[in-house]
């Protein structure tokens, strides 16, 4: 089993940057954050395979969102700038033991998901 841990998000002015945060306690291959706005379905933003750190993006957070690691923490980290109001959402923390893809249903494992709001 894998436990997932965020930290982070918030409210914000559009424009502005956030940072969120998941500690992953056990092994992953891939991690990354989905998000689901109110009435909406989930989809995945960002995603990053563990070994080689390749990384992959949703079209509507491409040059915007950038996802990282920290290896010796087993922390992914997801920066968000250029934050629009269509970007509010609750964000969940995502991890696999398989390979990185945009389905939920490839992730097995979730965090519990923090608040990002973004104001006009």
């Amino acid at each position: 089993q894998v436990q997932l841990v965020e930290s982070g998000g918030g409210s914000v002015q559009a424009g502005g940057s956030l940072r969120i945060s998941c500690a992953a306690y056990g092994y992953t291959y891939c991690m990354g954050w989905f998000r689901q706005a109110p009435g909406e379905e989930r989809e995945g933003v960002a995603f990053i395979s563990r070994d080689g750190g390749i990384t992959y993006y949703a079209d509507s957070v491409k040059g915007r969102f950038t996802i990282s690691q920290d290896n010796a923490k087993n922390t992914v980290y997801l920066q968000m700038n250029s934050l629009k109001p269509e970007d509010t959402a609750i964000y969940y923390c995502a991890a696999t033991w398989g390979r990185c893809s945009f389905s939920r249903n490839v992730f097995g494992f979730w965090g519990q998901g923090t608040q990002v709001t973004v104001s006009s």
